[in-house]
């Protein structure tokens, strides 16, 4: 099947990505989500298929009503760890969703880091 649009492609490659990365309830996958305006981080048990604890940066740039900067995802990877904090999850595995490992994805997942997750 031939990709037409940028969205399809990176949909193939977070499939491609989820052929490997599975979440557990012990280490959970950590998966993250881009919209043109916000970004959204879900801590899911695969095996359960539950949600287990999640953040967004609506709250962050609700009053800006700009699109999430570097700045909130810096921010978004610290709420994100502490909401899997108080969920009891210190280790995780790290999905993407498809898009490329730097700017905000990479600050995001650096901040959690900083803030007590593993991965």
């Amino acid at each position: 099947m031939k990709v037409k649009t940028n969205a399809e492609y990176r949909v193939r490659r977070h499939l491609r990505l989820r052929r490997k990365v599975s979440g557990t309830a012990e280490r959970p996958r950590m998966q993250v989500f881009v919209s043109n305006l916000h970004m959204y981080v879900q801590f899911i048990d695969d095996e359960a298929s539950r949600t287990l604890a999640s953040a967004s940066s609506q709250k962050l740039t609700a009053a800006s009503g700009k699109r999430c900067s570097s700045e909130d995802a810096k921010q978004l990877g610290a709420q994100a760890a502490e909401a899997a904090k108080a969920a009891g999850i210190s280790n995780v595995v790290f999905d993407r969703g498809g898009f490329p490992y730097r700017g905000r994805i990479k600050i995001l997942a650096e901040a959690a880091r900083e803030n007590g997750l593993k991965f």
